[in-house]
């Protein structure tokens, strides 16, 4: 792999890449891709990548000309990334994506059609699926989708069988080190820290790496287990959990969310009568309705993170328990982790495991709301 070419940044998917290369190459090219792996594996980088050297103008994925830079800086005209920001894709979302699928690409090669979270296509109709499903069986000659999700079963049936399956998986914790040391200029302790506390997320490690403050909230977070003592401290540990949570949200959203309310008051100018037009209001309702789904499914999204660091800990104590090989995920913090190891026996910690699994289920699959999931779980958690 050559440095500063569109694979530069897929750590340990060399396996995936081959396939890729080929294709771009013309062996075994075909209009319909589904790239899976776990959460951080860059399921998303890995379809820009190919987008970025299926546009290429030398045809290699150089990364160095026009098409590679723009496609790779998400500003090709030829390359329309979907993201859903919300729990699902909505059918007027996927009616516009089909829309413009149809398109002559202007660029003369390829209509690239990349949709971030295709497991999100389900709704109760099933018409945005549907959607895209004719979109994907009646292509236009030059239309390529690129679809990302976890797994192949996340993803509608229908779909999937039309799709050739890449599956990226998860860099070891040496190659992700190794990354940052060499493309980011982070120092080696830093980054060993860092890959091995994302469990294998390049995105995750390159924030732990660079932001002091990400750092201390996952300090804090992997501090919760050893706190839980009594009934108090599971009540305060999950609301700890969701503030921190919010925290982490709020600057975001505050920002996007007053940018957004700007460029519709220029839409409809500052006037009293236009803001109380018919038109307005309705525009003002819709936008409010998705920055509240936005903003939801950050904080989940933030909690989720969270309960996957609480699990590492307990992951942690199972493996000094049973004697294994290799480096803690919370290296830093093993004698913590040695007390916890003391204090309960690995059948304790897989069912404390278990427990997180069942609070996230809870949480992402049935609504419930997070305090109430949390309490439940920390209380499942208690040492003693």
């Amino acid at each position: 792999m050559s440095a500063g070419d569109v694979w530069s940044t897929l750590v340990g998917q060399q396996h995936a890449i081959a396939p890729l290369k080929r294709a771009v190459e013309g062996q075994g090219m075909t209009h319909a891709w589904l790239f899976t792996g776990p959460p951080g594996s860059g399921r998303s980088n890995a379809a820009v990548a190919f987008a970025a050297a299926l546009q290429c103008e030398r045809g290699t994925g150089c990364g160095q000309c026009h098409a590679c830079r723009t496609a790779l800086a998400g500003s090709h005209p030829d390359v329309s990334i979907t993201r859903s920001e919300t729990s699902m894709l909505y059918i007027k979302d996927m009616r516009e994506l089909v829309h413009r699928s149809a398109l002559s690409p202007v660029e003369k090669r390829y209509q690239i059609m990349i949709i971030e979270d295709a497991d999100r296509l389900g709704d109760a109709s099933g018409r945005t699926g549907n959607t895209l499903l004719k979109a994907i069986e009646e292509p236009t000659p030059k239309t390529v989708w690129l679809l990302c999700a976890p797994t192949v079963e996340d993803v509608l049936p229908t779909i999937r069988s039309r799709c050739r399956n890449v599956t990226l998986a998860t860099p070891t914790a040496r190659q992700v080190a190794r990354f940052l040391v060499e493309e980011h200029g982070i120092g080696e302790s830093v980054a060993a820290f860092a890959a091995r506390a994302s469990q294998g997320h390049i995105g995750r490690a390159r924030a732990l790496a660079s932001d002091e403050l990400t750092r201390n909230r996952r300090r804090e977070v992997v501090a919760l287990p050893r706190g839980l003592t009594s009934l108090g401290a599971c009540m305060n540990a999950a609301a700890n959990l969701v503030d921190i949570a919010k925290d982490e949200t709020s600057a975001i959203t505050e920002r996007s969310n007053a940018r957004e309310l700007a460029e519709l008051e220029g839409l409809y100018g500052d006037d009293r009568k236009s803001k109380a037009s018919r038109a307005y209001r309705a525009g003002l309702r819709e936008l409010q309705h998705s920055q509240k789904q936005r903003e939801k499914r950050r904080v989940m999204d933030v909690i989720d993170r969270g309960l996957m660091d609480i699990m590492s800990v307990y992951r942690d104590a199972i493996a000094l328990q049973t004697g294994a090989d290799g480096d803690l995920v919370n290296e830093e913090v093993r004698d913590e982790v040695a007390d916890l190891a003391r204090r309960s026996t690995p059948e304790q910690n897989i069912r404390r495991i278990d427990a997180i699994f069942t609070a996230r289920e809870q949480m992402m699959e049935f609504n419930t709301t997070p305090l109430l999931a949390l309490e439940s779980m920390m209380v499942e958690l208690r040492i003693g």
